[in-house]
């Protein structure tokens, strides 16, 4: 409960119906977040760059899933569909009591939520898992080439499944993910769980109040962070200052949102490497583990087509000195070819030739 809520504060605004009964959200609502970046500002003073712009991540609030999701229940269908199309997954469980907000099944029962949702997304999987398997013997038949590994791959996820873990757990490479993408198996997606709390219970939660939860299930890999919705909505009114002054009076370094935009950036293996020059100062997403090429790709095609190298230097580097001028004299941009795998923080000029 209060997803909703939540969303509302990330996009600091009201797109989504937030309502004190379940299934108040029917069609998806979907909000652009800036990532959180201190570096950035500082770059654009250095730089005394004419615009900031911060990476972004695509938030989408779907409807709460009830038991019975996987059969239809509730909102199960459409809820499913929805949340294969995303890339990880942000489960709001409820924790504060409050009589005046309906829950889904009466009581506020945080374990037997997240029995619920794992229970759910696993028998929807395993479902969708046995059905490819019926046909993947007539692939192999007919020569497909690739075919004999999506079967090896398929029985080792239904074994897992089949036992109560989560697709995750079979710990797929690259190659492998890839072979069975097009199945959209959602326990195969990070999974962040998202404790919301009262005031107090925020205050009082401590990392093995949340081990403790996290024990009900057999995927380890799981994580948490605790959240108030209700804390994180008055925020939102109010202004830079009055913000700090009240993370001040509850104890916390930053908001709650601010800590979820991260960590969703991380859990999807993102990172952010910066440009910073007169005209603006810019965070751009890519993978980690991307090479140069494929970063410098982001801003344009023809930046990896034509990729000759990039000029690189670590952001402590280039603020120690005053920027590109200050870190050249010292000697610390390093030029880098197609090779170089890009790191978080990397402040970036590619050399291209169309």
């Amino acid at each position: 409960m209060g997803k909703s809520t939540l969303f509302n504060a990330l996009v600091k605004g009201s797109q989504a119906q937030a309502a004190n009964y379940p299934f108040c959200t029917i069609e998806p609502n979907v909000g652009i977040v800036e990532v959180p970046d201190e570096r950035l500002d500082i770059l654009a003073e250095i730089s005394k760059s004419a615009k900031v712009v911060p990476a972004v991540v695509e938030f989408v609030d779907i409807a709460g899933l009830v038991r019975g999701a996987s059969k239809g229940e509730g909102l199960g269908n459409k809820f499913l569909s929805h949340v294969r199309e995303c890339d990880a997954i942000a489960q709001v469980i409820r924790f504060f009591e409050d009589t005046n907000v309906t829950h889904v099944s009466a009581t506020v029962n945080p374990e037997d939520d997240i029995k619920t949702i794992e229970t759910e997304l696993q028998l929807a999987d395993l479902a969708t898992v046995e059905k490819r398997l019926e046909t993947i013997d007539k692939d192999i038949r007919t020569g497909n080439k690739t075919a004999p590994k999506i079967k090896e791959i398929l029985i080792k996820i239904k074994t897992l499944l089949d036992n109560g873990e989560n697709a995750r757990n079979a710990n797929l490479d690259e190659n492998e993910a890839k072979l069975i993408k097009e199945l959209g198996l959602m326990t195969l997606k990070p999974m962040l769980y998202i404790a919301n709390c009262s005031e107090a219970q925020l205050a009082q939660m401590t990392k093995s109040e949340f081990q403790m939860t996290n024990e009900i299930s057999k995927d380890k890999n799981i994580q948490w962070i605790p959240i108030s919705a209700k804390i994180e909505s008055e925020l939102n009114e109010l202004n830079d200052d009055e913000k700090k002054e009240y993370l001040k009076e509850l104890g916390l370094e930053s908001s709650g949102l601010d800590r979820l935009i991260k960590k969703a950036y991380e859990i999807l293996g993102l990172i952010s490497y910066l440009t910073s020059g007169e005209q603006e100062t810019r965070a751009w997403t890519i993978k980690k583990g991307w090479s140069a090429p494929q970063a410098a790709g982001v801003i344009h095609g023809d930046f990896e087509r034509g990729f000759i190298a990039a000029d690189i230097v670590k952001y402590s580097d280039f603020v120690a000195n005053n920027g590109w001028v200050g870190a050249k004299e010292k000697g610390l941009i390093k030029t880098q070819g197609k090779d170089y795998v890009m790191q978080d923080g990397n402040v970036v000029l590619f050399k291209f030739n169309v």
